[in-house]
């Protein structure tokens, strides 16, 4: 009787290969192939799970995606600063859980993917602004903030995350109070 086979864990199985491939050797660098070998499958089943290198891509930043989204979706419990304050947090410990993701958003940024980067910003963005909304409206911000400093304060976790990747002696989450004390404290009335 021939061997039943999970779809969904094989296919989240090369989703991961390909995670550490690109994280490796880069998005344009990495073939198929390579993916294939690293999830230990033939090359036809990663074609099964996906059409293209390009897809894959895509499906592997898609399970990224979500797992900030999910980080976006928390729950509204202290104030707006505060729950800043945790966003901050969550973000930070979710990039340095998963340095293969952060490793391949830095080639994602540098090269012509299909993916919309534009639109992961706008999100954290958006929740950003709407925090910082709330804090002003409750009288919480420093005169003079408000919702263009969610750029900014996107910009920062990114800038810490870009350290961590180039310099060996960075350690992304002994950054995460500093960026705290930055980026709440610091616009806190």
């Amino acid at each position: 009787m021939p061997k039943r086979v999970d779809v969904n864990a094989r296919r989240a199985d090369i989703l991961d290969a390909a995670v550490r491939v690109f994280a490796r050797k880069g998005f344009a660098a990495s073939r198929i192939e390579d993916v294939a070998a690293e999830a230990g499958v033939a090359k036809g089943s990663v074609y099964l799970a996906v059409s293209s290198r390009e897809e894959l891509l895509t499906a592997a930043f898609d399970q990224y995606r979500a797992r900030a989204q999910e980080q976006l979706a928390m729950p509204a419990a202290g104030s707006a600063l505060d729950r800043l304050a945790e966003l901050i947090r969550a973000t930070v410990a979710m990039l340095a859980a998963h340095p293969d993701y952060a490793r391949v958003l830095l080639d994602v940024w540098a090269a012509r993917t299909p993916i919309d980067m534009a639109a992961v910003y706008a999100e954290y963005r958006a929740a950003i602004a709407q925090l910082l909304r709330e804090a002003g409206a409750d009288g919480q911000l420093r005169a003079g903030i408000g919702e263009g400093h969610a750029a900014v304060i996107v910009g920062a976790i990114e800038g810490c995350l870009v350290q961590w990747l180039a310099d060996e002696q960075v350690r992304l989450v002994d950054l995460t109070e500093p960026l705290v004390q930055v980026c709440v404290e610091g616009i806190r009335q």
